[in-house]
């Protein structure tokens, strides 16, 4: 097998990038000032050659808010003139009255198969990100997520295990949405309790046959490329939901903070080594070309 799709990356200006251009903060993957810069496509394409990644699936990097359509064109140009990435995951506000004026915007852009506005909080103020842990069940936020079918837009969902019922019903609310879980829930405490809770909230996303969940992002918390953690992640996940809705991720450039993108591959291919071929084919292929609507 070598026609990978990576499901989720980042390409960026660092003038673009408010995060990027202030002062250095805790962030929740550590230390970043490695990539405190540019990060352009041809360094993309440098990191994954020799990988076996075909296509790629960029995702909204948190430009400021009401450039959110900028963002949007400056990569959809840089696919024009590269060919690379081959669909969009823009960013719009779900938290105002009326989200389509912003969808409307991004319908001028041919490769935007999603959106993303990141959910995500958490108790420690290092891993919090959303305004308050209870956005998933906001009626406005409900409300203009349903809108996305009219659009035929997936919604990527960002969140911590102690908000995944809340998740599981927005997406129950929504059911002509497609959700794609970001870095396979977002595991963050390793402890056997911490674990089970996880297992326990993946079991409850599982259960909406809507939602994806994406094998991305697992050294966030760890700082490091661990073939061992990302083998029993991707071995609980895939066991949760099925490797048909399993899609692989590289995260890059918050990865290559700690790992080359082709150890990176290595341990997924690594991790996912006793699946069926078919299995695999759909961690690494099939899933995300059905739910990005990729092309050949």
């Amino acid at each position: 097998m070598t026609d990978i799709v990576d499901g989720h990356h980042h390409i960026w200006r660092q003038a673009d990038l408010p995060w990027l251009t202030g002062p250095m903060q805790p962030r929740i993957f550590g230390p970043y000032e490695p990539i405190r810069r540019d990060y352009p496509i041809e360094e993309y394409l440098a990191d994954l050659r020799g990988t076996g990644v075909t296509r790629s699936v960029y995702v909204q990097t948190n430009w400021a808010n009401d450039r959110f359509e900028d963002e949007t064109a400056w990569v959809q140009r840089t696919a024009d003139e590269n060919g690379w990435p081959h669909a969009i995951v823009a960013y719009a506000n779900f938290a105002v009255e009326d989200v389509r004026p912003q969808l409307d915007r991004l319908t001028r852009y041919p490769l935007v198969r999603g959106v993303r506005m990141q959910l995500h909080w958490h108790e420690n103020p290092l891993y919090r990100f959303a305004s308050r842990p209870d956005l998933c069940v906001d009626p406005v936020i409900r409300r203009n997520v349903a809108r996305l079918a009219d659009y035929g837009w997936s919604f990527d969902l960002q969140v911590f295990t102690p908000q995944m019922p809340d998740a599981a019903h927005l997406a129950e609310s929504c059911p002509n949405v497609t959700f794609i879980l970001q870095h396979a829930g977002m595991l963050e405490d390793l402890s056997p309790a911490g674990r089970a809770a996880w297992r326990a909230g993946m079991a409850r996303l599982a259960s909406c046959p809507s939602i994806y969940s994406k094998l991305s992002g697992l050294g966030t918390f760890i700082h490091r490329n661990d073939p061992a953690h990302i083998a029993e992640v991707v071995t609980d996940t895939v066991a949760i939901f099925g490797a048909e809705r399993c899609l692989f991720g590289s995260n890059f450039p918050i990865e290559k903070l700690w790992t080359s993108y082709r150890e990176l591959v290595d341990a997924f291919r690594a991790a996912a080594a006793s699946l069926s071929d078919a299995q695999r084919e759909a961690i690494f292929r099939t899933t995300a070309t059905r739910v990005y609507r990729l092309g050949p």
